[in-house]
């Protein structure tokens, strides 16, 4: 799961900056004439609006995946404190394991 997050946040860190890189290009070519040059600057001003509105529908989804993910855990943590206690020490082993090889 955590690593469809960061493949996640990748993708959207990556939609921004083509995003931004378009905007750049539009504005670069706001004083060029022509109707071929007027319908493509519609076409990708519709399509980077598009990716805005998409852009923003996945972060608000994304941060109630998260607030899901953190009442579950809290859920979890107070109905089985000890358990919680226990998984958290196994992991901290475990982490500091793999980091003392390094």
């Amino acid at each position: 799961m955590a690593k469809q997050q960061v493949s996640t946040d990748k993708l959207m860190h990556d939609l921004r900056l083509v995003m931004e890189d378009a905007e750049a290009l539009l504005n670069a070519t706001a004083g060029q004439a022509g109707e071929k040059v007027s319908e493509v600057r519609a076409k990708a001003e519709d399509s980077i609006r598009a990716a805005r509105e998409a852009l923003a529908g996945a972060g608000d989804e994304a941060m109630e995946r998260t607030r899901e993910a953190v009442a579950s855990a809290d859920e979890y943590v107070r109905e089985n404190p000890w358990a919680a206690v226990g998984i958290a020490a196994g992991v901290g082993l475990v982490v500091g394991l793999l980091l003392s090889r390094k």
